[in-house]
């Protein structure tokens, strides 16, 4: 198992709300673990919530008795989620705060991911699929077929999402349970990449190499080579 993560102001942004995580031993039941988290709130509030979630997910995670990865994750999800909630309703400053998540951990040849908000996690090997679901404004239009996902891009409403840890007392987390195949590689991404880096940019760039730290820095790159507009932030996993 080979990863790297990276994380990157980006050109635009003074402060860096995203936060991320990788290992690729233990962390309590689970045998390696990645996380990406995207932050929202004024002054430092985003970046405390992203920072907050990553640490409580892996503490979490590091207490857990169960075995079910999916378990493991939702509880520290959702203790992550309670917390914020309330430091949210004492803290004037921290009013509004949340976060995206997107998490991973393999076991075997299968993968289990979960996500809130619109931060990604893709499998690359002879394509590029999406597992994840973006709970955004955006997203949820195109399901209804009220924007082409060809405009989503540009939509003054790309940005707002519909799910964050921290926003409401119950959080609703999206699971998936994905079989690995042999070169699989996996990415896991804050908004930051995808909306300055197309699909097909990003499946050129992960094909065209094998080291997990070239493949990294170059999304980012790529991504401030475009405008660097939000923070950026990238988990590489080469099973």
């Amino acid at each position: 198992m080979k990863a790297f993560s990276i994380t990157d102001t980006g050109v635009l942004r003074t402060m860096n709300q995203d936060y991320c995580f990788s290992s690729n031993t233990p962390i309590g039941k689970l045998p390696n673990l990645y996380i990406v988290c995207d932050g929202m709130g004024g002054h430092k509030a985003g970046e405390y919530a992203s920072r907050y979630t990553v640490e409580r997910i892996v503490a979490s995670v590091s207490r857990s008795r169960t075995e079910n990865p999916v378990r493991i994750l939702k509880s520290a999800i959702q203790k992550a989620n309670e917390i914020l909630v309330v430091e949210s309703q004492e803290y004037k400053e921290k009013q509004g705060m949340g976060t995206t998540v997107v998490a991973a951990t393999i076991i075997g040849d299968k993968m289990y991911v979960a996500n809130v908000g619109d931060s990604r996690l893709y499998v690359i090997n002879q394509t590029i699929e999406q597992i994840t679901n973006d709970h955004s404004y955006v997203e949820e239009m195109i399901r209804i077929g009220k924007i082409r996902r060809e405009d989503a891009a540009k939509h003054e409403k790309k940005n707002v999402i519909t799910r964050a840890v921290g926003a409401t007392e119950k959080v609703k987390v999206d699971f998936f349970e994905v079989e690995l195949r042999e070169n699989d590689k996996i990415l896991l991404c804050s908004d930051g990449l995808t909306n300055m880096v197309s699909n097909d940019r990003i499946y050129q760039i992960v094909s065209a190499n094998e080291d997990v730290d070239v493949i990294s820095k170059e999304l980012v790159d790529e991504a401030n080579k475009n405008g660097g507009q939000d923070n950026i932030t990238v988990v590489v996993v080469k099973p």
